[in-house]
């Protein structure tokens, strides 16, 4: 086979069954090899949204996202989508061109230094030197993308690698020797862990995204149960318990429940799986779980003690550490505790003020009435995201994709549509915001031409609406930046409330109608349900803007520096 034909061999054998990516020079030959192979591919419109298309399509399947991308720009667009996999660890394989070997390092046209670039956002990178080189190294990509703990992989490939033809075979399976992830569990870890559960008084089970990556949460559900231990999770385990069984606690951190955080500070033992305790969730690490024992259970050793001290260490597979954990485990009462962490619940309920005009909170909860908690939810970034986060009410695993480490608008929408690759026959909803959805609003053309039904819900405050919440409370209201109705003639200052501002740009319908996409608009309250009853009937694409006020801000609020107990619950 030349190079570009073991290629798409590879991405066979791996049973991919969706390619993501644009074409260019330095990898013309591999879409030559690709033009009449069988392997579905996906034409974006830039190749950052083939990067999240990808990411969107490994989060909602549990299989390896794969992207393809040309050199030099073509390769650095990717960088973002990279660097929000590998922060989220996402297990996706990048392909990418490069110019012929003789030319690397000469500053060739389209040549960039694809290994250097992405050393620190991807969980390993290649460039192939030799086409016998490649079928191992293709191997070895995939291998590493979704073993351990998942990450991003990228393959540089030279063009003349790609035209060389090779007689070695495939390989069924790869041993690399400096990589061994630890998959059982330490035995007398897992005892250790289990006596200390056993004293326990007052247990929080805090649950991530390793849950979800694990394919653990009948086992985490099982724990919980055994050990009658309320469950919170990260941004990135939503799904991973039921956010709808009495022993939820739903997201802790920054944007969390009150009684999460509540429970977390006054916990006696927390038993973390598979987080790696972001800041976000635990404000000033110095007032984090003050009164807590912490079991901390990780596949990735270098997670563990990096951000909070941690009293038992247990690293493997999550799911085959519940499963022995279990097994050890005894049947729990902690009534008081329970009844104690119910009080928090009914006193400190998530909650919004009905102002007159459309509320986001309660567009969010019409979406998951209207769904039965059903639909997989992909978001942007800022304040759309915290909402959906608070009030839709997750109940099964690989429904939330949304980015959570790196925080990338322009996300939501090309992970949506890998999403709805993953799975035709599922209702997949974006809610952005009218920022971050127009970062990679092309994407608009790649559903619409391939027919992908997802549907876009636009919460439009006509400004950043995140970070204008912060200039409100810590900035004395000084809007520099945020206002995405600002044109030349708005005077010098503004307070942000002025009723003679200039008509918003874009008009989202009239956009989508250019996209050949139904686009609805409202602003009244009673038109929600009806409109997205509307748009979601619809068998393609299709666009939902709801106009918000821009005073509308994301409650409870730990701020930078403080407890989790030292939350705002509101403005003054």
């Amino acid at each position: 086979m030349t190079g570009a034909e073991m290629i798409i061999h590879a991405l066979k054998r791996e049973g991919v069954r969706a390619l993501f990516g644009y074409p260019g020079g330095m990898v013309i030959d591999i879409f030559d090899a690709l033009y009449s192979a069988g392997v579905p591919f996906y034409l974006t419109r830039h190749e950052q949204g083939a990067a999240h298309a990808a990411d969107g399509f490994a989060r909602a399947s549990g299989e390896v996202g794969v992207c393809l991308a040309t050199s030099g720009p073509g390769a650095t667009n990717l960088v973002t989508g990279l660097a929000t996999a590998y922060l989220d660890s996402i297990p996706v394989v990048a392909i990418t061109g490069q110019v012929p070997t003789s030319l690397i390092g000469n500053d060739a046209f389209q040549e960039a230094d694809m290994l250097g670039i992405t050393r620190s956002i991807t969980k390993h990178n290649f460039l192939v030197k030799e086409v016998d080189e490649l079928p191992r190294l293709l191997k070895s990509a995939f291998y590493i993308a979704r073993s351990g703990r998942p990450g991003p992989v990228l393959i540089d490939i030279p063009k003349d690698i790609q035209q060389a033809t090779t007689a070695m075979p495939y390989p069924d399976e790869v041993n690399i020797r400096s990589y061994k992830p630890t998959v059982a569990g330490h035995l007398p870890q897992i005892q250790k862990a289990a006596a200390r559960i056993s004293r326990a008084e007052r247990p929080v089970i805090f649950a991530g995204g390793g849950v979800i990556s694990s394919g653990a949460s009948a086992e985490l559900a099982l724990l919980a149960r055994r050990m009658q231990a309320p469950v919170t999770t990260s941004l990135m385990g939503l799904g991973a318990f039921p956010e709808t069984d009495p022993l939820a606690l739903k997201m802790v951190g920054m944007h969390g429940t009150a009684y999460a955080n509540y429970a977390i500070q006054e916990a006696d033992l927390l038993i973390a799986i598979g987080v790696r305790f972001d800041d976000r969730v635990t404000g000033k690490v110095s007032k984090f779980a003050p009164k807590a024992e912490i079991i901390h259970i990780d596949i990735d050793p270098a997670t563990i003690r990096k951000n909070v001290k941690v009293s038992i260490p247990l690293v493997g597979d999550i799911r085959c550490v519940l499963t022995e954990l279990n097994q050890l485990v005894e049947n729990r009462n902690h009534d008081p505790w329970l009844q104690t962490v119910a009080g928090w619940k009914r006193e400190n309920p998530l909650q919004y003020t009905q102002n007159g005009g459309i509320s986001p909170q309660a567009v969010i909860r019409t979406i998951a009435e209207m769904t039965g908690h059903q639909a997989i939810i992909a978001t942007e970034v800022g304040q759309n995201q915290m909402w959906s986060a608070q009030f839709y009410d997750f109940i099964s695993p690989r429904t939330w994709i949304s980015s959570g480490g790196l925080g990338t608008m322009g996300f939501g929408f090309p992970a949506a549509i890998g999403a709805q690759v993953a799975h035709p026959g599922r209702l997949v909803i974006d809610i952005a915001g009218d920022g971050s959805i127009q970062m990679n609003i092309q994407e608009l053309a790649t559903a619409a031409l391939y027919n992908l039904p997802v549907k876009i819900v636009i919460l439009n405050n006509r400004s950043l609406g995140m970070v204008r919440q912060w200039q409100s409370i810590f900035y004395q209201r000084r809007f520099s930046g945020v206002c995405l109705n600002r044109d030349a003639r708005c005077p010098g200052e503004c307070d942000g409330r002025s009723d003679s501002c200039p008509l918003y740009l874009p008009d989202f319908v009239r956009l989508a109608a250019a996209y050949n996409i139904p686009g609805f608009r409202s602003e009244r309250p009673e038109e929600v349900a009806p409109i997205l009853e509307k748009a979601f009937a619809h068998d393609g694409p299709a666009i939902v803007e709801f106009r918000i006020s821009q005073e509308e801000n994301v409650f409870p609020m730990v701020p930078a520096g403080a407890g989790l107990n030292e939350m705002l619950r509101g403005m003054a």
